[in-house]
């Protein structure tokens, strides 16, 4: 049987990620302790994730000239062979401090807008057509446009912006009840998507549609939480994954769960997540 082939349209950043007490106050001075650089954001963990599959998974993404970019595109090839489509941007590449307290919450710094990917750079983008699910984390409406060409799109909510100026109806907009950018109702959207998913930290798992809702019970959790960054982006890859292979939604969102909470068992997302396994 032919591997389930999926993209991912969005940023990735040089992240800088270490642990302090807690986020500074006027004048203080922070120490990061356990400090380590990743290739990661939205769009880049839920490219890991995705890579921990039997998919073929393609990331289109947009990278700066300077050593963060190329620094960022040493990473993300080291891991092994990767689809990477790239555009290259004559600036530097966005650099990104995240800062993860005693109780395991994570507060970003960043320096610049994140990179994307447009319609207009030459990338193969006549791949997303053949795609049995993409992940857009994008900021181009054309390239949202393009990627709905898949047979299953999933959109994080905080593009709202974008699905609004691409008109396009995604079947899953992807959200957390936590954030203020992405815990808008179903009604905020038009036209609606197929669904839209809030995660709810370690409660119920929503799933509204115009016909109803549904409540999925949460994956356990590890005892104590080390670090909450990057556990939506690994939420989000695994979903696009179950759905990929034709998972229901409901049971795409059962499946997807562990995945999210595993990354809460250590500081470093890309460390902590597990491979995903066929259904």
């Amino acid at each position: 049987m032919a591997a389930v082939r999926i993209a991912v349209v969005g940023h990735v950043e040089h992240v800088t990620l270490g642990r302090a007490d807690g986020v500074p106050k006027p004048g203080d001075i922070i120490h990061l302790r356990d400090t380590r650089v990743l290739a990661a954001g939205g769009g880049g963990i839920a490219f890991e994730q995705l890579r921990r599959s039997d998919a073929e998974v393609h990331f289109f993404t947009a990278l700066g000239n300077d050593e963060a970019g190329r620094a960022v595109e040493a990473r993300l090839h080291a891991a092994g062979p990767v689809h990477l489509h790239a555009a290259k941007r004559a600036v530097d590449h966005p650099r990104v401090v995240v800062v993860v307290d005693a109780e395991g919450r994570r507060t970003i710094v960043v320096t610049q807008d994140p990179l994307q990917p447009a319609a207009t750079d030459p990338l193969p983008w006549s791949i997303l057509a053949s795609c049995d699910a993409v992940y857009f984390t994008g900021s181009d409406p054309d390239t949202l446009r393009l990627a709905r060409a898949a047979s299953r799109l999933v959109v994080t909510a905080r593009r709202s912006a974008v699905l609004r100026a691409a008109a396009v109806a995604p079947d899953v907009i992807l959200g957390s009840v936590q954030d203020p950018r992405e815990n808008a109702g179903l009604d905020a959207y038009d036209p609606a998507p197929g669904a839209l998913v809030l995660t709810d930290g370690p409660r119920a798992i929503r799933v509204l549609r115009t016909t109803g809702a549904a409540s999925i019970a949460p994956p356990a959790a590890p005892p104590r939480t080390i670090g909450d960054y990057g556990a939506g982006d690994s939420f989000a890859g695994a979903l696009t994954y179950y759905l990929a292979c034709g998972v229901d939604l409901e049971e795409a969102c059962r499946r997807a769960g562990p995945y999210g909470a595993a990354v809460l068992g250590g500081i470093d997302p890309l460390e902590m997540q597990r491979p995903l396994v066929h259904p």
